[in-house]
């Protein structure tokens, strides 16, 4: 499989998958961190995370796929949600919880 069919396969299969610098326990960046932390406030502990640190292809392809320059990103039941600043936002109002339990 190509690059692209990994990223496909891995946001069509997980009900929640976080592209993220550093893992979930140990982010290596405030923005990731930030998205963490989000999610767990929405009780949402079962996250799929991939590390684009540990995978330039992953980092660079997930860019290519979503057509969305920056990292973190976050994908539930296969769509693309955003960065950490749409996270933030979606929370703040309540989408994003709506959302996570579908």
């Amino acid at each position: 499989m190509n690059t692209q069919e990994i990223i496909n396969e891995q946001v069509t299969t997980n009900h929640i998958v976080l592209y993220m610098k550093g893992t979930p326990e140990s982010p290596q960046c405030g923005f990731s961190a930030h998205a963490v932390k989000i999610l767990n406030a929405c009780g949402e502990n079962n996250i799929f995370a991939i590390d684009v640190l540990s995978n330039p292809e992953i980092r660079q392809g997930i860019k290519e796929y979503s057509n969305w320059p920056t990292i973190p990103q976050l994908y539930i039941n296969g769509s693309f949600i955003g960065g950490s600043d749409i996270v933030d936002e979606m929370y703040k109002n309540g989408e994003l919880q709506k959302l996570i339990k579908q």
